[in-house]
């Protein structure tokens, strides 16, 4: 026979020959005792051979019906060891996609409050900056910088997100105090082409055009251009958020005070099976819970709208 019969003809047969009773199979199986006789039939005439004996309404397995039954149910067996294997697997592994920033700045400082609810969870976190693909990545959960609104996953709001120009108190001392924005406009800024600046001078009435501006440095990340904003470098536009340890330390002071919300907000992001995973869940009940301590905590950021 170069096909396999029907195969489910073949698991309906398998649980009836391993119970030897067909109203106990129906059960297990979530079917009718009549639906289980039926399957059985099925693949006796497609085999062409009895495997059970009927006798009213008990049943007993033929010779052939009972040495089928042996290699099935050690290949059920198999099956079930190889589903259970690969979900433990899975169940244990968390993966975790976001921004290089937010891994440096947020993430990598608070992991191991998470990691040690979850003793029996190891945590992976995949820090790039470009949007992964959940299924073709392996990754089971994002934090992601937008509007929420990815097709085919689920997006749960964590903080609309603020913007702010930042530099080292010293460099202010040294080149403050500044008036206005457009004052700001026109001294040393840090990636002064970052989209961030156009929507911090635009929400401020500024036009920022770069015309008339001297060389600047431009630099890729948050990370780096906080960083050198604590040299002395320059302002720095940042997420203020991810910079409080820094600002509560006094690393980092506003150039010029404001208040500025970022186009996009963060969420937490998931394939929607994934969404009563026991550790998607854990995660994101954890960081939703982090979230809402830190804006509570902070009094500018209780203010930002939700």
């Amino acid at each position: 026979m170069s096909q396999l019969p029907p195969l489910s003809a073949v698991r309906v047969f398998e649980a009836a020959a391993r119970l030897e009773n067909f109203t106990v199979a129906a059960q297990e199986l979530g079917m009718t005792q009549a639906a289980v006789s039926y399957q059985v039939k099925l693949l006796e005439e497609r085999l062409g051979i009895s495997l059970f004996q009927r006798a009213g309404r008990k049943v007993a397995l033929t010779d052939k019906g009972r040495e089928i039954a042996t290699i099935l149910s050690r290949a059920f067996d198999q099956m079930r060891e190889g589903f259970a294997a690969l979900t433990q697997d899975h169940s244990t592994i968390l993966t975790i996609s976001c921004t290089n920033s937010f891994a440096h700045l947020w993430l990598a400082q608070r992991i191991g409050t998470f990691q040690m609810r979850q003793p029996g969870l190891a945590v992976r976190i995949d820090a790039t900056d470009r949007v992964v693909d959940f299924a073709r990545d392996g990754v089971d959960v994002a934090v992601r910088g937008g509007r929420g609104d990815w097709p085919g996953l689920e997006a749960k709001l964590l903080t609309h997100n603020r913007l702010a120009p930042l530099c080292s108190p010293s460099w202010l001392a040294a080149n403050g105090p500044i008036a206005d924005a457009r004052a700001l406009h026109a001294m040393p800024r840090l990636s002064p082409d970052d989209m961030w600046w156009h929507e911090w001078f635009a929400a401020m009435g500024v036009e920022a055009d770069g015309k008339g501006l001297p060389p600047a440095i431009a630099l890729d990340s948050q990370v780096m251009e906080g960083r050198a904003a604590m040299a002395g470098q320059g302002v720095a536009i940042v997420n203020p958020f991810l910079w409080k340890t820094e600002v509560e330390a006094g690393l980092l002071v506003e150039a010029l005070p404001s208040y500025v919300r970022e186009r996009a907000s963060y969420w937490v992001v998931y394939p929607p099976h994934a969404r009563n995973t026991a550790k998607v869940k854990a995660f994101r009940d954890w960081i939703g819970a982090e979230f809402a301590r830190e804006i509570a905590a902070d009094p500018e950021a209780r203010f930002l709208p939700r």
